[in-house]
């Protein structure tokens, strides 16, 4: 069960693609995209980090920072960022710590779930079931941006 709108998202410090240390609180006063994904450069999840990479400039320049999150290992990450162009960080989460911290924990893998967590800290909305070819443009028509 994934956390509720309302709740206050947790703090978390990770690793980034290219191995930067990023934190929740790095973002205080911006709205941060945190999308869970299971695995890097597989289908589903391909189709996912497109949509949000076709529509990244959408996103930009509206104090909205995007995040990919799996248990996949910094240098998988970065394969996968470079072969598909994405020009947004994926977080290595693996040790699951983040995961397990977001209840998204698949048992080896994290659940495709998102979360759009407000300037305060507080989680804005859930996605639960995600439509991976139009994801980040659901978000944006949710954000009233679209």
């Amino acid at each position: 069960m994934s956390l509720k709108e309302g709740a206050t998202a947790p703090s978390f410090t990770v690793k980034d693609t290219n191995g930067n240390t990023v934190s929740l609180s790095d973002h205080a006063g911006k709205t941060v995209v945190l999308y869970f994904y299971p695995k890097d450069d597989t289908p589903g999840c391909t189709k996912e980090a497109c949509s949000f990479r076709d529509n990244y400039s959408a996103f930009q320049g509206k104090d909205i920072v995007v995040y990919g999150v799996s248990m996949d290992s910094e240098s998988s990450h970065k394969a996968f960022a470079e072969k598909f162009n994405l020009p947004f960080p994926l977080l290595a989460d693996v040790d699951s710590v983040l995961t397990q911290s977001y209840d998204v924990a698949g048992g080896g893998y994290s659940k495709r779930v998102t979360y759009v967590i407000d300037g305060e800290g507080k989680i804005i909305k859930v996605y639960d079931s995600v439509k991976t070819d139009t994801h980040a443009t659901d978000i944006l028509a949710d954000l009233g941006i679209a």
